[in-house]
């Protein structure tokens, strides 16, 4: 597509946020995220922007058929070696960047960091069966660190969910009003998903329009560290990898506090996190990285990045 088509971009947003909400519905009528059936709505909810995309890919016709897998960045995955690179980068370096935002936050005042871990260790005795030992907490933490790889593959799978919505669908069909503009509208419409959650108190504990101006943020930040990796390998893959560490790095923070921070403020989709992405964005900025988005293999020539009419697309 070589111009943004309105219907279809309106057609899958409402349709991504309306079956979010529809999915939600049980617990906003049962006990919130305390409802047992949260552990089954909340991977389900992860799957309503696929289903809208791929509903707005075959009914409007956006992208033609034909051109459906190669639009949507799922294959083929050309250029091989980059975008290998960019799947190994997007698997590692999110729990790097979390690591980062929690001395980011220590710097700031928001968290208290803890050595010993008797924060976490509090928290774990608390969630322990009663007559179960507590092991070795710095056993635990290590654990928990070194499990964060097996569990950015396994989110991965609920994540390709979301991914084949956002940076899949939606970032390619804004993407001829330029990069910018494509990047900032996909990562503020990604944060307004999850509204349906966030006002349950999901992520920061805020029930009120705070806690969804936190997730805009936070999802616009990320977002546009996952939409270069998207447009920088012309697959969505590297972005799903990237998605799935992030979701299992989330919770490092909460091991390393002395006492439960306000995750609005410390957390990786809070301010400490909007802080590290934004170096990182001005670092691929600097370095020129957004300017290079690669040709879509077989596409004749053009461009995922579906530049304006007039002007000359750039070298991979």
């Amino acid at each position: 597509m070589s111009r943004v088509r309105i219907i279809p971009v309106l057609a899958f947003t409402v349709l991504a946020c309306g079956l979010a909400w529809f999915v939600a519905l049980p617990l906003w009528l049962g006990e919130g995220l305390a409802e047992p059936a949260a552990a089954v709505l909340l991977p389900a909810m992860m799957l309503t922007p696929a289903l809208a995309a791929l509903v707005v890919a075959f009914t409007l016709k956006a992208p033609p058929a034909g051109e459906r897998l190669r639009f949507l960045g799922l294959w083929p995955l050309r250029p091989t070696k980059r975008v290998v690179w960019l799947m190994i980068v997007g698997w590692l370096a999110p729990p790097l960047l979390v690591g980062l935002s929690i001395l980011v936050a220590a710097a700031l005042g928001a968290i208290r960091l803890d050595p010993t871990f008797a924060g976490f260790a509090g928290e774990l005795a608390v969630a322990l069966p009663p007559g179960v030992p507590m092991p070795p907490i710095e056993v635990v933490v290590l654990s928990q660190i070194a499990a964060i790889p097996v569990g950015a593959l396994v989110n991965s799978v609920f994540a390709l969910g979301e991914e084949l919505g956002w940076r899949g669908w939606l970032l390619p069909a804004l993407r001829p009003l330029g990069t910018w503009p494509a990047l900032l509208i996909s990562g503020a419409i990604w944060g307004i998903w999850h509204s349906p959650v966030i006002l349950l108190g999901y992520n920061f504990g805020r029930t009120d329009l705070s806690g969804v101006l936190f997730m805009i943020g936070g999802c616009i930040a990320w977002g546009i560290l996952l939409g270069w990796l998207r447009l920088r390998s012309a697959s969505i893959w590297p972005a799903v990898l990237a998605h799935g560490s992030l979701n299992a790095a989330g919770g490092l923070v909460v091991l390393f506090a002395a006492t439960q921070p306000d995750l609005a403020l410390a957390g990786p989709l809070g301010v400490a996190g909007w802080i590290v992405a934004a170096v990182v964005t001005l670092i691929l900025v600097v370095s020129g990285q957004f300017r290079h988005q690669p040709e879509l293999a077989g596409a004749g020539g053009r461009l995922l990045s579906a530049p304006r009419e007039g002007r000359r697309p750039p070298t991979p």
